[in-house]
């Protein structure tokens, strides 16, 4: 597949793969006889786990130690399983705070639709009079 086909099936910018790529969190890509990148379900396959762990949140720099190791082989599974670790934590501490300012706008809102129906009422029996 075409990096524009990748783009468009992936939902990440052309630009992005390539500076992945540079970086090495994506393996290098096979390139045609043109030099055109020719990307294949196995670099499709790390596309999406990169995407994932950067849409948890995780670092660029962690996402590279981690995929550094993985490229070393079996021997890093422990470290590799303790960045994750963090990230899951890291993770879980967003979505903690995400959940308190949930339950503090909820909290605003039961206070706001309270005070508008006292409002409402005074309005209405200033009519009624």
């Amino acid at each position: 597949m075409r990096i524009a086909e990748v783009s468009k099936k992936l939902n990440i910018s052309a630009d992005t793969l390539r500076y992945y790529e540079r970086i090495g969190l994506i393996p290098k890509i096979h390139r045609d006889k043109s030099g055109n990148r020719d990307y294949k379900d196995l670099n499709c396959k790390w596309i999406k786990f990169i995407k994932c762990m950067r849409n948890s949140g995780m670092p660029i720099e962690i996402l590279i130690e981690y995929v550094t190791l993985l490229q070393e082989g079996e021997h890093t599974a422990g470290v590799r399983k303790d960045l994750l670790l963090e990230q899951k934590e890291h993770l879980q501490d967003k979505i903690d705070e995400l959940q308190q300012m949930l339950n503090y706008l909820n909290s605003k809102i039961e206070t706001y639709d309270e005070f508008i129906m006292k409002k409402e009422k005074e309005l209405r029996n200033g009519i009624e009079e």
